[in-house]
């Protein structure tokens, strides 16, 4: 399924996200829990002046904003390239949202350089 051919998800269900989402990143959030609820993602992890790497990204989905979910990703169909973390689910959300952001502007279905940061665990 592709990004454009996402439902929004409810006012009921995005309104539990609201406390979490500020400014205009509000008028992504119906589409991030529609994508959310879907629990997989293809992409490609974009690289510089290389060949765009593709991945799958998948997760568990969470009830409530503050329950933990647990995101996978592969990197060109590779179990040695595989990872993994886990976080707020409100948090993923907003990732989500990020990456909603950057399709729109660039049309490439890629999670933000924060999100890779955090998976590969650089800030730690």
């Amino acid at each position: 399924m592709s990004i454009d051919q996402l439902q929004p998800a409810t006012q009921q269900q995005a309104s539990v996200y609201l406390p979490y989402v500020q400014g205009t990143k509000r008028n992504f959030l119906p589409y991030a829990i529609s994508l959310y609820q879907k629990g997989v993602l293809e992409g490609q992890r974009r690289i510089e002046a290389s060949d765009h790497v593709p991945f799958v990204a998948s997760w568990n989905v969470a009830t409530l904003p503050s329950d933990l979910t647990r995101c996978r990703i592969q990197f060109d169909g590779n179990a040695d390239l595989s990872y993994e973390l886990m976080m707020a689910s409100f948090e993923f959300i907003n990732f989500l949202i990020e990456l909603m952001d950057n399709y729109k502007r660039h049309r490439a279905t890629d999670f933000s350089q924060p999100f890779y940061r955090k998976l590969l665990r650089i800030d730690d």
